[in-house]
């Protein structure tokens, strides 16, 4: 595509009514200013570029308009102002103006390198048609190819060079300036290219020039402003809001959104860009954060600077203070932000409230201990000494022994001895059966006691006294069921009728 066809591209982009309004609002001011009016030059489709010079599509540079903002510059370049030099308001002193207008010349210059980058291209794309892709930058092309010229071995070990471009990209174009299939340019192609390569150098010394002004201008306009984002970044987003009155009415998230640009990418990805990002964001304190949290330090700069402009709009506080302030909360919270997160403590369990479990103790335990515990014969038994043979108890059983009973050195072990602590307790129960089945009749004799010729019927009652009874008559009686009922030789004792 050819400049004029890029040119015309740009101008199509934007709403035709906004631009018509726009050419009637400049030329209205050429009117009354007599003065020149940059505009952005149409170029018709049917125009050859190769017979447009540079000087009838980049119209900035002979302007009447930068010829008198660059007098005006030059001439209070070196002049020191004072607070006491304003009166009334700020939007009302000239050289507040004047700064105004040279922001707005600024942004007209970058535009007008642009048009020289598009122009200075399509003439050198015959010599080097590579090396658009190599140098990106418009302002390091030109210089490149002001540099180069039509001699492309030069590249190699070129200080000049290294003033604006870097030893990889230099060693690059000198490779491929080695291999290029371009063409020689005419003398007069390469005198058109000169001019506008100068053209363009021209111009961004200008710019320089108006930010340096503006920079010196900004402590004295902006004090507290200038403190916070620098007198740069706040001569530029002054210019874009159109004075600092304007400034301090808008709200912060606009004045974050103020100079950026939209990229039009024509269908690649859109990952690397970065929306609502302007001037605040590429300002030096929120550029010196980590990557990761710039787009918050510059929410928080713009809410701060919003701030500043208001206070440098009322005319307070000259000195800058109000803007060391608030610089210095940003600095704080962005440090805050920047800090690692703090260790984790580990909590410890608080201590279990454990109740007292009921134990049952006391005199009963003590006696089952002493019931169940081991006497000093089973101790022995289970003892053995260090070296000693043991003899077997038994032939059958070996490895069987007593121990260290009857052993020398252990005492005189005794039989163990009957203890009512250690006693088997019986319950009351069985105590009762136990009485009944050894329960006697007749003195000495007893019912159980089958002693032949020697065994008495007498037996006494307390009711009675002496009574004669049977001593076999209850041993008859379980004899006769027995054999009633558990015979072997007993049959059924009734036997039911046979039913057909």
């Amino acid at each position: 595509m050819s400049l004029a066809d890029e040119l015309l591209a740009d101008l199509e982009e934007n709403d035709n009514d906004e631009l018509e309004a726009l050419i009637e609002t400049k030329t209205a001011q050429a009117e009354n200013n007599d003065e020149n009016v940059f505009k952005t030059p149409a170029v018709p489709m049917e125009v050859d570029i190769k017979n447009v010079s540079i000087r009838e599509l980049a119209k900035l540079r002979d302007s009447s308009r930068l010829l008198t903002v660059m007098t005006e510059i030059n001439k209070n370049f070196d002049k020191i102002p004072k607070p006491s030099d304003i009166v009334g308001l700020i939007e009302a002193d000239p050289e507040y103006r004047l700064i105004v207008e040279a922001n707005n010349i600024a942004a007209d210059i970058d535009s007008e390198i642009d048009i020289i980058h598009r122009f200075v291209r399509d003439k050198y794309q015959k010599r080097f048609p590579e090396l658009e892709s190599l140098v990106l930058i418009p302002l390091e092309y030109v210089r490149t190819v002001k540099e180069l010229g039509n001699d492309l071995e030069q590249a190699k070990n070129n200080e000049t060079l290294l003033g604006f471009l870097t030893q990889a990209t230099i060693m690059v174009v000198s490779v491929t300036a080695s291999t290029t299939q371009g063409q020689l340019l005419s003398d007069k192609e390469k005198e058109e290219i000169d001019e506008a390569c100068d053209m363009a150098v021209e111009l961004n010394n200008f710019k320089q020039k108006i930010f340096e002004y503006v920079e010196s201008r900004m402590t004295f306009i902006a004090p507290n402003l200038s403190t916070i984002v620098g007198a740069s970044t706040a001569a530029k987003i002054m210019g874009v809001a159109g004075g600092l009155t304007k400034l301090s009415k808008m709200p912060a998230c606009n004045v974050l959104c103020l100079g950026q640009q939209k990229k039009i990418l024509s269908g690649f990805s859109q990952v690397t860009t970065l929306p609502h990002t302007g001037f605040i964001y590429y300002s030096d304190i929120v550029q010196d954060t980590i990557p990761e949290l710039r787009r918050k330090a510059a929410r928080l700069v713009s809410t701060k600077a919003t701030l500043a402009a208001r206070v440098d709009a009322c005319h307070e506080n000259i000195d800058g203070s109000t803007g060391r302030l608030l610089r210095e909360e940003i600095e704080k919270k962005l440090d805050k932000l920047q800090e690692p997160p703090p260790v984790k403590f580990v909590k410890p369990l608080p201590k279990p409230i454990e109740q007292s479990r009921k134990k049952r103790g006391g005199k009963r335990v003590r006696k089952m201990k002493e019931r169940y515990a081991m006497t000093e014969f089973r101790k022995n038994a289970n003892r053995l000494n260090f070296g000693d043979i043991e003899d077997d108890a038994y032939q059958e059983d070996l490895g069987y022994s007593r121990g260290t009973i009857g052993k020398p050195g252990t005492g005189r072990i005794r039989l163990p001895q009957v203890d009512e602590k250690t006693k088997v307790r019986i319950s009351k129960t069985l105590q009762r059966n136990l009485q009944k089945q050894q329960q006697q009749w007749g003195g000495a004799t007893t019912v159980r006691k089958h002693v032949s010729g020697t065994a008495s019927s007498v037996a006494f009652t307390p009711l009675q006294g002496l009574e004669i009874v049977n001593p076999q008559a209850a041993e008859k009686k379980v004899n006769e069921a027995n054999a009633k009922y558990f015979s072997n030789t007993s049959g059924f004792l009734s036997v039911g009728k046979k039913t057909t």
